[in-house]
């Protein structure tokens, strides 16, 4: 069962989104409180319902917020960010050498995102 770990930083809050195995599936923009870092799981938690849209492939079908945008960052890795229904990023990925990683990165948000339990460190 994944889990969002809600910590402080140098300049805010954030959360990440992590997997039974704790690995990090997604990771949050730094927020000025924790009661809208708190916001933002929720966002995550309703969203996570999104299509996704592969930016990776020429002519992508553009698919309707929430949504999973695939892409490729600078490095040539497959990077996904979620975006909320108002067309905000409210969650990243880490880098992924295939595409294939990132998309499992993506059903790992799905599946894990809606029942994760909010813990702070």
């Amino acid at each position: 069962m994944g889990k969002f770990v809600i910590k402080e930083t140098a300049t805010g809050i954030k959360f990440d989104l992590k997997a039974g195995n704790g690995e990090v599936i997604a990771t949050s923009e730094v927020y000025s409180s924790e009661a809208s870092c708190k916001k933002g799981i929720e966002s995550v938690k309703k969203c996570s319902v999104g299509e996704i849209e592969d930016q990776t492939v020429e002519g992508f079908e553009t698919k309707k917020h929430p949504k999973f945008e695939v892409y490729t960052d600078k490095k040539g890795e497959f990077r996904f960010r979620l975006k909320a229904r108002n067309g905000e990023t409210i969650a990243t990925s880490e880098g992924y050498v295939t595409k294939q990683s990132c998309f499992n990165g993506i059903e790992s948000v799905k599946k894990n995102a809606p029942e994760a339990e909010v813990v702070k460190i």
